[in-house]
């Protein structure tokens, strides 16, 4: 029997409840979150779920006023 080869790289396991979402950026800005990330020692897809949370409260309490 064969065994099913397994990708080393680039395989992920889901964190959660989390599903892939793909969006477009500038390089600039991926290269710093990537830089942020590394000296955090945080998961990029860590860093854009919290700064996207805080983003929309600060638009949610801004529809409110």
């Amino acid at each position: 029997m064969v065994e099913k080869k397994v990708p080393k790289r680039g395989l992920r396991s889901a964190v959660g409840d989390r599903r892939q979402f793909l969006t477009m950026m500038s390089p600039d800005i991926i290269r710093s979150i990537k830089r942020a990330a590394l000296e955090d020692d945080r998961a990029a897809w860590n860093i854009l779920e919290e700064a996207a949370r805080q983003w929309l409260e600060r638009r949610k309490s801004a529809k409110k006023s």
